[in-house]
């Protein structure tokens, strides 16, 4: 039997727990590779859209969660949505949103996507675990 999981991640790339979600995932991947009984997903919400940003700057000493969740997602196939309204909130955005709302440029990581909350709600229909970060 195949166990559903979605990682809801709320906080921001410095918090902690932030840092958290992405051993989780991690260890939870790792098991999945062993007996394949796992599915997960992941949905950045609130301050978590932070991950998305390309051009979020940290010191060389601190782990980079936005390139980690890209490896991960690489390796793994998963994909990274992120709420567009949160992104756009916190000046996140993608070259589509940064011409609808007439934005000068853009700034959206390789590998995240923007989408709706309704992507969420999808994800959550048929999980049968929501862990929240």
């Amino acid at each position: 039997m195949t166990t559903n999981t979605t990682l809801l991640i709320t906080k921001d790339p410095s918090h902690p727990l932030a840092h958290l979600a992405l051993r989780y995932a991690k260890v939870l991947l790792d098991k999945a590779d062993e007996n394949n009984e796992l599915s997960l997903q992941l949905f950045c919400y609130a301050d978590a859209a932070h991950l998305a940003n390309r051009l979020r700057w940290q010191s060389a000493d601190q782990i980079n969660l936005t390139q980690q969740w890209q490896d991960l997602a690489r390796k793994h196939d998963i994909a990274l949505p992120v709420c567009v309204s949160t992104a756009l909130s916190r000046g996140i955005t993608d070259s589509e949103n940064s011409a609808r709302h007439q934005l000068t440029g853009d700034n959206l990581a390789d590998g995240f996507t923007l989408v709706g909350l309704s992507e969420l709600a999808i994800m959550l229909q048929d999980d049968n675990r929501l862990i929240a970060f």
